[in-house]
């Protein structure tokens, strides 16, 4: 109700009164204030606009609900099953998300680009890592190229920035997949010590990379690669996009290879 809807004029608010016109009875008086007129008709336009709004929103919700139940039914019709398998199968989105030059780890001319939006902090990337990233290039050596671009979600990972800006560093020298793997492996956590000892193990030349990394000329880099994850949608980590479709999350090996052996047959539209 509006509150043009509950205004009352001054006039409004004195005493209304019944009075009886000839007899010489007593005279009676009822006075209902502002408030106790509000008290008195507020509850009534409440029971009425909830029934109101039963009427018109609480069909809808119950209707639904019998839709859906009959549709998922064990019982459903024949002629529901016929008309779903002559269906046109539904376009695959496929989305244009250029390399931009990262790190790709695969044969240039491979007929499947993985494009993998990551974090070396993130648990789940990790997780993935270890479980398919090797046993799916092993696989597909000759047939899937992955590019890694970076995504660090430094609201609930603080180390991630910097060990994306390491990662680049030790690019610089021909290191990045090896510097990945130690980063993913988290053997020695991730810190500006950790990163020093990792570049040491892989025979990096450590005052180069330390410089890299003191100087923060890959900050730009990896805060363009997050700027155009977030403009295209990305929300969690890991985000791949096989030949441009996307898959959101540490998928198992299975949901990989039946993309990648359906993209090679030619089967997804």
């Amino acid at each position: 109700m509006s509150d043009e809807a509950l205004e009352f004029t001054e006039a409004a608010q004195p005493a209304v009164e019944e009075q009886a016109s000839q007899d010489t009875s007593p005279e009676i008086t009822i006075t209902l204030r502002r408030g106790q007129l509000f008290a008195i008709v507020l509850p009534l336009v409440f029971l009425f606009g909830l029934g109101l709004g039963y009427l018109v929103w609480g069909r809808a919700p119950a209707e639904a609900a019998v839709t859906a139940a009959e549709a998922s039914s064990p019982g459903a019709s024949e002629a529901q099953d016929q008309e779903a398998a002559s269906s046109t199968p539904q376009q695959v989105v496929r989305y244009d998300v250029p390399t931009d030059g990262d790190p790709a780890l695969g044969p240039a001319n491979a007929a499947i680009t993985i494009i993998e939006f990551s974090d070396y902090e993130c648990p789940y990337c990790q997780r993935w890592h270890a479980e398919v990233f090797e046993r799916l290039m092993n696989t597909y050596a000759d047939q899937v190229r992955l590019v890694y671009r970076d995504f660090p979600l430094t609201s609930i990972h603080p180390n991630a920035f910097a060990a994306a800006e390491a990662a680049n560093c030790a690019n610089e020298q021909g290191g990045f997949w090896n510097f990945h793997d130690r980063l993913f492996s988290m053997e020695l956590g991730l810190s500006s010590q950790a990163y020093q000892q990792y570049a040491r193990q892989l025979g990096l030349d450590e005052e180069a990379f330390k410089e890299c990394l003191d100087s923060g000329r890959y900050q730009e880099e990896v805060q363009s690669d997050f700027d155009y994850a977030a403009e295209l949608g990305v929300r969690s980590t890991p985000t791949f996009f096989i030949n441009g479709i996307a898959v959101v999350g540490a998928q198992p090996y299975e949901v990989f290879q039946q993309i990648i052996d359906k993209e090679l047959a030619g089967e997804i539209p």
